[in-house]
């Protein structure tokens, strides 16, 4: 699986490895997690839970 280069939010290039699968977007925000089949995003909340903000299929 290719790393994440651009965030498909807000199309920013300023996208950093979190975790295994897992990537963050410092322009928007948004944290996301990378399967064979999609990207999930999530928007970060100020108390640090995870607020669902959408998904995207990719070509698997």
């Amino acid at each position: 699986m290719d790393p994440m280069t651009q965030c498909p939010r807000c199309q920013c290039r300023d996208v950093g490895r979190i975790g295994t699968h897992q990537y963050y977007c410092w322009s928007c925000c948004t944290e996301m997690v990378v399967t064979e089949t999609e990207v999930r995003m999530f928007e970060v909340a100020e108390d640090g839970s995870l607020l669902e903000a959408g998904r995207v299929e990719t070509a698997g």
